[in-house]
Parts: C-alpha cells; sequence; structure tokens
C-alpha cells in the first residue's frame, strides 16, 4: 500500500476555466522523501491538498481520476478520517500558530481527539524533542524566529502521529541557517522514523541534498521524475520550468562542458570541492591518473 497514489488526476478550482492538474500520475511510497519542484501556479500546491483531503472536501471544484491516500478514496472518506494519517504544514506558520504557548500549540490536536492527559503530555515531549525544540514549552510561539515557528508547526503535527507529513514551502521566508535546520528534521524523520515526507518546493537548493526523489512540474503536468543526482544534470531544465537550480548543480554542469565530459553530477558542496581537488590533481604532472 502506496502513502500516496494519483491516476490520471485532473482538478480545476471552483470558477476557474484552467486545470490546475491536467492529466497527473504520481506514486509515493511509504518512507520516501520526495519533493515536488515547480514555479508558483505548476500545481505542485494542489497535489499537497489533494494528499490530506482538503481537495475535494475543504476547497471545491472538479475532481477527475482516482486518488488513493493509504489506501482509502479521497473521495469517499472526509478530511477528518486523515487527520492520524497525514500532517500538512503551510509555507507561513502564522497560519497556524493560534494557542498562547508552545506547549498547548502542539497538544491542541491530539486534545481535539480526546488523547488521554498522560499520552498527550508523552506526545508534546515527543513531538518538541524530534524538531530540537524540547524546553520551549512555555514559550509563546509568537516571539520565536521563523525557523522555530516553522519547527513548532511540525511539532504540532507530528502530535497527530501521521504517517506521512506534507509540508507546502516551508522553508520560504527562511534565513539559509533556518532553511538547513528544517531540512535536516525532515530528513531525520524520514530516517529514524520511517516517515513519509513530501515537500513542495521552488527551490532546489536544499531540496536535491535531502530528498530520495524530485519531481518537476509546470502548468499542471508532471514533466520529470528521478534520484536527484540525475534530475539535476540539466540545471537548464529546471531554470525553465521557474526553478533555481542549486549552485553546485550548475558547478557540475560547467566542468561537463568545459572538459567535454559527463561525469560530475554534485549534491552538496563536498561532493564538488572533493571532485575538483581530484581534477586537479590528475592534471598535474605525477598526480593522479
Amino acid at each position: 500500500m502506496r502513502a500516496l497514489d494519483l491516476k490520471d488526476v485532473r482538478f480545476k478550482y471552483q470558477g476557474s476555466s484552467t486545470w490546475a492538474l491536467d492529466n497527473v500520475s504520481l506514486e509515493i511510497e511509504k518512507g520516501e522523501f520526495v519533493t515536488i519542484l515547480g514555479a508558483n501556479g505548476s500545481g505542485k500546491s494542489t497535489i499537497c491538498m489533494l494528499a490530506n483531503g482538503l481537495i475535494p472536501h475543504a476547497i471545491q471544484g472538479n475532481l477527475e481520476g482516482i486518488v488513493r491516500i493509504f489506501g482509502f478514496d479521497v473521495k469517499e472518506h472526509k478530511v477528518a478520517d486523515f487527520t492520524t494519517k497525514v500532517g500538512m504544514v503551510f509555507q507561513e506558520p502564522e497560519s497556524q500558530l493560534f494557542c498562547m504557548s508552545v506547549e498547548e500549540e502542539v497538544a491542541f490536536g491530539p486534545e481535539n481527539l480526546a488523547v488521554p492527559r498522560d499520552e498527550i503530555r508523552e506526545r508534546v515531549e515527543w513531538a518538541l524533542e524530534l524538531v530540537g525544540m524540547k524546553g520551549y514549552n512555555d514559550r509563546s510561539p509568537f516571539s520565536l524566529s521563523g525557523g522555530e515557528k516553522q519547527r513548532v508547526a511540525i511539532a504540532a503535527a507530528l502530535s497527530m502521529r501521521p504517517e506521512m507529513l506534507v509540508l507546502d514551502e516551508p522553508a520560504y521566508a527562511l534565513d539559509p541557517i533556518g532553511r538547513i535546520e528544517l531540512y535536516s528534521v525532515l530528513r531525520s524523520l524520514k530516517e529514524k522514523h520511517g516517515m513519509t515526507v513530501l515537500l513542495a518546493e521552488r527551490d532546489a537548493e536544499e531540496a536535491a541534498a535531502f530528498s530520495d526523489r524530485l519531481v518537476l512540474m509546470k502548468g499542471g503536468r508532471i514533466l520529470g521524475s528521478g534520484p536527484p543526482r540525475l534530475m539535476l544534470r540539466n540545471p537548464q531544465d529546471l531554470r525553465a520550468i521557474g526553478v533555481n537550480p542549486p549552485q553546485v548543480a550548475e558547478v557540475a554542469a560547467l566542468l561537463n562542458t568545459r572538459l567535454m565530459r559527463s561525469k560530475f553530477s554534485f549534491l552538496n558542496v563536498n561532493e564538488a570541492e572533493k571532485a575538483i581537488v581530484d581534477e586537479v590533481l590528475a592534471l598535474k604532472p605525477g598526480g593522479r591518473q
């Protein structure tokens, strides 16, 4: 059973004359970390809202095709049926934070499910520790930095014990350090706890290094899907869909062009540094061959 299964999906928002998704098929396996890359209007946010049932129940429109979340047909189940299956985190954490303390924020979901008080306390501590916010219980969410707010929003989603975490451009307003911290948390959730992560982004810099698979979208269609190393070989393909390529991918493409090879493909700075050093040493007299 897959975490998410879309087959020949088309969706048009109510009042719109164009399809936000047009014949989209996408399979996400349990435990995968998948990032959908695309510009605004590409359809990536629509997939996120399909993945937790907001579409077609809370957000109206014309939905065609098959959408299954952990085997359940989204058309036959309410949004509430997916609250313990899928956790959703939006671009602006302020839109999800409304309690007076971090602890109250993280406990809010389980309380509404009538989870016993002792278990709620355990869930709160567990979720805060996972996102690196242990000890922040009594702080006001609104006194935190952007990165800390986003981590509290993730902890609130995690307290529901979901099997999949869906995030729609969660790093958009974060500084570089906050972005790296956020992606490190997400990768840890996947590697240490087997959680499925579905991420929508328009910047490939960190997503490329942390994801198992990248999905490229434009105009409501999927243009390609595959491992990051493969999908980043041609930075011009990312620019063509309005996505900023990682700088290390630009370096790899430049080296391949200048040296007339296709051997270079980098996911991080360390890989790029090692490859360049090896190349320089190989060119020196008596160097590596």
